[in-house]
């Protein structure tokens, strides 16, 4: 259950302005269909994580030892410096009348690229090593991704530009350097 809630809420905050929330608010701006959009999103975010969370899993059992507890550490506290960075997205799609199973998979596909060594996929993967469990991480990191994103869709542009995002930034960072803190102290 840790690892479920843990992975939720770590990718759930760092994901607040990440470039995949923007390009969400971009291709929900541009297109204006909610429902594919956020299907994209799911399907993307569970190969994308699946795989990420493979990965993690398999690094676990491969590599044990008090040294996987310091990557492990130094990686969520290279994410609390990483989640200060401020990602930008410059270019919407202009097209405004693709259909469903267009907007669908082209979300799918861009979403699936866009995440690739983004750092909630690097995430999932340091915390499927973490707690040796893919399914729970996976769901959550998954999770976090759409409960980070809907809001971005559902919103747009309009939610964007009131959000706080400085302040979500900080506590992104804040969340990843104490796990980061955590899993140094406690093993």
């Amino acid at each position: 259950m840790d690892a479920l809630i843990i992975s939720t809420g770590l990718v759930a905050v760092a994901e607040i302005s990440d470039k995949t929330m923007l390009l969400a608010i971009c291709l929900a701006a541009a297109w204006r269909r909610p429902s594919a959009i956020l299907a994209g999103i799911l399907l993307a975010t569970l190969a994308n994580h699946a795989l990420a969370g493979a990965v993690g899993f398999l690094a676990a059992h491969w590599f044990e030892g008090t040294w996987m507890r310091w990557v492990l550490g130094a990686l969520f506290l290279a994410f609390a410096a990483w989640a200060l960075i401020p990602d930008t997205f410059d270019d919407c799609p202009p097209d405004r009348k693709r259909r469903w199973a267009s907007v669908l998979w082209t979300t799918t596909t861009a979403f699936f690229l866009v995440e690739m060594g983004d750092k909630t996929q690097i995430a999932t993967a340091a915390l499927a090593a973490r707690f040796a469990e893919i399914l729970p991480v996976v769901a959550g990191s998954t999770l976090g991704m759409v409960i980070a994103n809907a809001p971005a869709v559902l919103l747009g542009q309009a939610a964007a530009d009131r959000l706080p995002l400085n302040w979500i930034r900080f506590a992104a960072a804040a969340a990843f350097a104490a796990t980061g803190l955590w899993v140094l102290i406690a093993g």
